[in-house]
């Protein structure tokens, strides 16, 4: 098996009413794209990184850069964590999604609908790609850590029409993953200790792993609000919610503690058993 693959998300071509970028602005969408964001995304695609098959144990993470909505964080936010999960035999999937925002009034639609299709082909591709379809998580930053929480907590609509077979399956992610997910308040707002009501949590809720500081907005004080959310409906949850680290900061090392927020997910997976290996189920 190859180490890594892409593939389109929509063979066939967008879902109905997809939105479009008019023209013009593509052309300096493009001229500002850098080699750290991708500012323009009009073709969604996944990029497989797959364990090496002596680590494999089945548990595969979708991942999902972060970027107000409007660019992808695409190395710093989806690359390196994937070549990180690779290294304890987690298969990582990087979900390049629609941006930048084609609904002012409802920024996340579009991605809503992608990370609901990414789920549905990784499930349609877990035998192919030695996947426990039990052990399929779903992580974001900032926005597209809001993007994870909405596909997992509204796994029950459907965001655009079937397309072929693989929309037949579950949309629901077996475990989430939002780090310093924003846009959590109402209207998006982060500016504010209140959560909105796009984030409704209940028992069907995929177990929840979060990381997010206190001097990032109000980020910090919205993920308290969200854990006793989870605690309400009986939900498996854990946050770190460290003092200071700020905002965008990925994987990348600094001096502050939230820089190792990624080995506490390591920790947490390998509590829940995400990462025991099993037989591979694929069905």
């Amino acid at each position: 098996m190859q180490d890594q693959i892409e593939i389109l998300l929509w063979p066939t071509g967008l879902p109905t009413g997809a939105r479009t970028i008019p023209t013009r602005q593509i052309e300096k969408l493009r001229d500002e794209e850098t080699d750290e964001h991708l500012t323009f995304v009009d073709e969604p695609t996944l990029t497989v990184y797959f364990a090496p098959e002596e680590k494999n144990n089945g548990c595969c993470v979708i991942i999902c850069p972060g970027g107000g909505y409007n660019i992808l964080a695409w190395p710093k936010e989806g690359i390196e964590l994937a070549e990180w999960f690779n290294n304890f035999g987690v298969t990582a999937v990087v979900l390049k999604y629609r941006v930048p925002r084609r609904n002012p009034d409802k920024p996340h639609w579009e991605p809503l609908q992608d990370g609901q299709r990414a789920m549905r082909i990784v499930r349609q591709n877990a035998s192919q790609w030695n996947i426990d379809i039990s052990r399929i998580g779903l992580l974001g930053f900032s926005a597209g850590g809001h993007l994870a929480l909405m596909v997992g907590t509204q796994h029950g609509m459907d965001s655009y029409n079937q397309v072929d077979s693989a929309d037949i399956l579950s949309s629901r992610p077996d475990f989430l993953c939002p780090i310093y997910a924003a846009y959590l308040g109402p209207n998006y707002r982060d500016d504010i200790p209140e959560l909105g009501d796009l984030v409704k949590i209940d028992s069907d809720t995929p177990p929840t792993f979060m990381s997010v500081t206190l001097d990032d907005d109000y980020r910090g004080v919205q993920a308290g609000l969200l854990m006793g959310e989870f605690k309400r409906a009986d939900v498996a949850a854990e946050a770190h919610i460290y003092a200071i680290g700020g905002h965008g900061y990925g994987i990348r090392p600094s001096v502050n503690p939230v820089s190792n927020w990624h080995w506490r997910l390591k920790e947490w997976m390998k509590t829940q058993g995400f990462l025991q290996a099993s037989t591979i189920s694929s069905k």
